[in-house]
């Protein structure tokens, strides 16, 4: 466990982390070789290997490309390995200045305190009319 830290509070970390926009924090409670996946259909689809290609391909692309986006956690559900996050994201996208809400559930693998295993489930659709 992260400084024995339950499942549970290593997810929590990372999204407190990321409401206090801090990167570093956001990346802690993640394995060197995570395997993440956002939905397909959202504008970063696909999988990526390894804490620093998520810090460059999804956190890097989301500030480069969105004003104030976050994700609003509803509720989070513990199932001993498996911790789950159904929440809302919202931004405002640069290049249009259009924002944008759609629902969305995170589901974590966390192992000897290290999530090493993310996938996410979106309303991908949402994403769009605020990108065009």
């Amino acid at each position: 466990m992260l400084g024995g830290m339950s499942n549970r509070a290593v997810v929590e970390a990372h999204y407190a982390a990321s409401e206090a926009g801090d990167l570093a924090g956001m990346l802690a409670p993640l394995a060197d070789d995570i395997v993440w996946t956002e939905a397909t259909g959202s504008p970063l689809a696909g999988t990526y290997l390894g804490a620093d290609s998520v810090a460059r391909n999804v956190f890097g692309a989301i500030a480069r490309d969105w004003d104030g986006f976050a994700v609003a956690v509803d509720e989070l559900l513990d199932d001993g390995d498996t911790v789950m996050a159904l929440g809302t994201y919202s931004g405002t996208f640069r290049a249009t200045g259009k924002a944008f809400q759609a629902r969305v559930v995170h589901i974590w693998r966390v192992r000897d305190g290290k999530a090493v295993r993310f996938e996410q489930v979106a309303d991908t659709a949402q994403f769009f009319p605020a990108m065009t």
